[in-house]
């Protein structure tokens, strides 16, 4: 799964829209002090599912009939397995023989008892249910939403969700053959996992068959019914696989004429995947199938679902939507692999999952169409998780896990982000072909199974024939924290000593690594495997500038001597992308350490604005915007710092040129694209750059006036953000229901996002008793979000959010759901800390669902109040000393 914006904080805001949440029939839950509260014992093994399901979107419940055949261990009265929110009558078959029994629900994760009327023997059963429950409307179990004046349903049933759509043994290590129907209205579609085998009509419904699955476990199950268009294509013979393989695109009406893009481009996908594999895809169909509400993608065997915007591409698509397939569909079907063939034992070894697949997303990607410059976003996804991992609270990234309510704290930066960048310097290291031939391996010793971490190791240091790999990933992925190179010149040596990074205000704690710690000067790059404390080594030839993190791919931090810092900040512009983003992430790392200066950062961040790569040059300006945001630049330093920015970044926008007109700049590179829109956002929502900011609401006016060729889409939020700017609260009401009027998410989420991103309280006021059914969960999700990091919005969301949070809690489901913590994320202050744990903090620790994430929020609220206290004026009179010199 790749969850791109994490959001379900805000997933229901309204008084309406929280009525729409709740179950239609609440299921009672009966407490068992003795039911399993993590993985369920071996009492009772799922061998093969039958699931004839009823769905029809346009109503509020759904039902289903289903057979498990299971083997049972020993002779018992007693099963326990999964079902949440569900009426169920169950009973067994065994030997021709019928056994009532009896289910309850015993805990709110869905953990459920089976209670035989007589004792179930030994040998295989057939378990028997019939069920119905309720649909919800967010990326949870099975769900449902109302496209224009139509009903459609999808499921998201990772992590333990496949257990509110059907009784299950809902755990990754239970895989076993699927075969479903679903009965639906007469003319709509259904998709599922396997190829459709038939369809035949039940009075006025129609039953869709599916043939059989090959072994799966319940959460890559997908269920899907409405009146989709299902374009259908295929994707040419590869040398890995001989027959052309089924290949459909899934779109409700509203993008209908979107499925050109996702047909034309998967099969480049699927064959560059293929061959890194070295087999054929796994699985004998693949649809690619786009939800509304879908905050991210899903990797259902053979039945791939994305968020619309994710797929559904117009012709003209900005180049950022573009990077989005890319990275999302390649991380999605390489879990086709590495993920549905073979998966995990058990939910502690999910980043075998994600860190795989996400490394292999931006790798893909950029094999794909390197033109967009995909590859060098997962070392910036590593470099932005080590801010995560460096906190005292946090885990590592292979984490035990004993009870439900943990789970979904692993779908986190630390698996996607760190686990990512820590394959890809484990792949840099050891060399592409030997990596991926450990990668082969791994696949052809447990195929349609599971794996455990340990067998992952087994088959990278087998293929390698170096053990000391398994060593190294072990001391990453099984300890907290990021290693620290400091490093010194002596004569023509240099001196490296190692240490756990810390922020200003954290005490130090001893860690040790065995890190790959690749290094170059000039042309010149050289490569150790440091185990211990402190090393020596022979400094590269060369007078060049010493760069310690050749490549970008060491997952570590580096700190220099003021000179060798001012020396490696004059390379800046020249510097690779990767490198670049490695060597600016390191830079501020030191500022917020409290070594380096505050006239350094800003010198590097001019330095690094002249790169070439759209990545990294403007990071030290965003990551100036983060501290705007948080509060830590004074408030008397703030026309400074937009006159820094304006000043640093538009002399790049008018090398650049800039026309807001569609297709004015179609002809450039997509990198050159990208680079532009990103400084126009810069320089139009920090600088607040007069002249820009009229160019683009001019421009923004003549498109809302019917003129679409004023404004291309790349520049929408912009525009629409200009006319907020301006206008105020009767402008945001204005464009909100410019993007309550479209079904187009470039569209929806540009006026969405100018209307959170104005900054001022009477919108946001106004926003938290807005009530309209055409707002949906995840559009009021992303909004919340941004108003809570917005510089005027920042502190009144979190107040509604510590007044509303009983509701909040109530109303929040599903694998995104334990990340409500984050609406507080860019709160700054030990007194914040306090207000917000006073507020919120019994009630989250109860609701037991995202207790690691919150407990990480309070630690960086805590520690921005501390970076503020010791960094703030120095920060603020050194923008005002830069501005002055300029």
């Amino acid at each position: 799964m790749r969850a791109i914006l994490l959001a379900t904080v805000a997933s229901l805001l309204s008084t309406g829209a929280w009525a729409q949440a709740q179950p239609a029939a609440p299921v009672a839950i009966t407490a068992d002090p003795a039911a399993p509260k993590g993985r369920l014992s071996d009492a009772a093994t799922p061998t093969a599912y039958r699931l004839d399901f009823t769905i029809r979107p346009s109503m509020e419940t759904f039902s289903g009939h289903g057979e498990i055949d299971a083997t049972v261990k020993a002779a018992t009265t007693r099963l326990y397995l999964h079902g949440r929110d569900l009426a169920v009558k169950a009973s067994a078959r065994v030997a021709g023989k019928t056994i009532p029994a009896t289910f309850t629900q015993v805990d709110k994760t869905g953990t459920a008892r089976l209670d035989f009327a007589q004792p179930l023997p030994a040998g295989t059963v057939t378990l028997v249910f019939d069920w119905t429950g309720s649909f919800g409307d967010s990326a949870s179990g099975l769900y449902r939403i109302k496209v224009a004046d139509q009903w459609y349903s999808w499921t998201q049933f990772e992590s333990i969700d496949a257990r509110a759509a059907f009784p299950s043994f809902d755990e990754p290590g239970f895989k076993t053959p699927f075969t479903v129907s679903i009965t639906t209205d007469r003319g709509s579609k259904a998709v599922s996992n396997a190829p459709e085998t038939g369809v035949t009509r039940v009075g006025a419904l129609e039953k869709h068959q599916f043939a059989a699955t090959r072994p799966l476990p319940t959460y890559l199950v997908a269920l899907v019914t409405g009146p989709f268009v299902h374009a259908m294509a295929t994707v040419p013979p590869t040398p890995e696989r001989a027959a052309p393989l089924p290949l459909g695109a899934v779109l409700t009406q509203a993008h209908k004429d979107k499925t050109a893009y996702v047909q034309a481009e998967t099969p480049r996908i699927v064959s560059l995947l293929e061959k890194y594999f070295g087999t054929p895809f796994p699985f004998p169909k693949l649809d690619q199938i786009g939800s509304p509400v879908m905050p991210g993608a899903m990797e259902n065997a053979g039945a791939d679902i994305y968020g619309d915007g994710i797929i559904a591409l117009a012709p003209d698509a900005p180049v950022s939507q573009k990077k989005l397939f890319g990275m999302v569909v390649a991380h999605e079907l390489a879990h086709q692999w590495f993920g549905d063939l073979v998966s995990p034992v058990w939910w502690d070894d999910l980043w075998l999952n994600e860190s795989f697949a996400n490394w292999m997303g931006f790798r893909i990607g950029g094999e794909w169409r390197p033109e967009l410059n995909i590859g060098v976003g997962g070392l910036e996804e590593g470099f932005t998780a080590m801010n995560t991992d460096s906190l005292t609270v946090g885990r590592p990234i292979h984490q035990p896990i004993a009870e439900n309510s943990q789970i979904d704290s692993a779908f986190d930066g630390i698996t996607y982000g760190k686990g990512g960048h820590v394959i890809a310097m484990i792949a840099a290291y050891l060399g592409d072909e030997k990596f991926r031939d450990g990668v082969r391996l791994h696949l052809k010793r447990h195929p349609y199974g599971n794996a455990a971490t340990p067998d992952f190791f087994k088959s990278l240091a087998d293929a390698a024939q170096d053990p000391r790999v398994v060593t190294a990933m072990q001391s990453f992925v099984d300890q907290q924290g990021v290693p620290l190179i400091s490093l010194k010149r002596q004569g023509n040596q240099l001196v490296a000593t190692q240490s756990r990074y810390t922020f200003i205000g954290q005490q130090q704690q001893p860690t040790k690594w065995t890190v790959p710690f690749c290094y170059s000067v000039d042309a010149t790059r050289a490569c150790q495997l440091l185990d211990g404390q402190t090393a020596t080594f022979a400094a590269p030839a060369g007078t060049g500038a010493l760069m310690p993190n050749a490549g970008g791919t060491g997952y570590y931090r580096f700190d220099l001597e003021p000179a060798e810092w001012d020396r490696l900040i004059a390379t800046f512009a020249s510097l690779p992308g990767a490198e670049a983003i490695a060597a600016s992430d390191s830079l501020w790392a030191s500022f917020r350490a409290g070594r380096a200066s505050a006239d350094r950062v800003l010198a590097g961040t001019v330095a690094m604005a002249g790169n070439a790569d759209s990545n990294a040059a403007l990071d030290g300006g965003q990551r100036l915007a983060g501290l705007h945001r948080r509060g830590v630049i004074p408030a008397t330093a703030v026309p400074a710092y937009r006159a820094f920015l304006d000043r640093t970044f538009a002399p790049r926008l008018t090398a650049l040129g800039f026309d807001p007109a569609a297709g004015a700049h179609a002809s450039d590179d997509p990198d050159r694209q990208k680079l532009r829109a990103d400084i126009v956002a810069l320089l139009a929502g920090e600088a607040q750059d007069k002249a820009l900011l009229a160019k683009l609401g001019g421009a923004a006016e003549r498109y809302l006036g019917g003129d679409r060729a004023a404004l291309d889409v790349t520049y929408l939020g912009d525009g629409f953000g200009a006319i907020v700017q301006a206008g105020g609260l009767p402008a945001a009401k204005r464009i909100m229901e410019v993007g309550l009027a479209s079904e187009e998410p470039v569209v929806r989420d540009a006026a969405f996002g100018a209307v959170a991103d104005s900054g001022r309280v009477d919108v946001a006021t106004w926003f938290f008793g807005f009530d309209d059914k055409r707002l949906r969960s995840l559009d009021r999700a992303n909004l919340a979000q941004r108003l809570a990091q917005g510089p005027g919005t920042v502190e009144i969301t979190g107040d509604w959010f510590i007044t509303n949070i009983d509701k909040v809690l109530n109303s929040a489901n599903g694998i995104f759901a334990g990340r409500i913590a984050r609406t507080f994320a860019l709160q700054c202050g030990i007194d914040r800390a306090a207000k917000i744990d006073a507020g919120v903090g019994k009630q989250i620790r109860a609701a037991g669902a995202g207790v690691l994430d919150y407990d990480r929020t309070l630690e960086n609220i805590r520690l921005c109040g501390a970076l503020r206290d010791a960094k703030s004026a120095e920060l603020g009179t050194a923008l005002t000393r830069a501005v002055a010199k300029r």
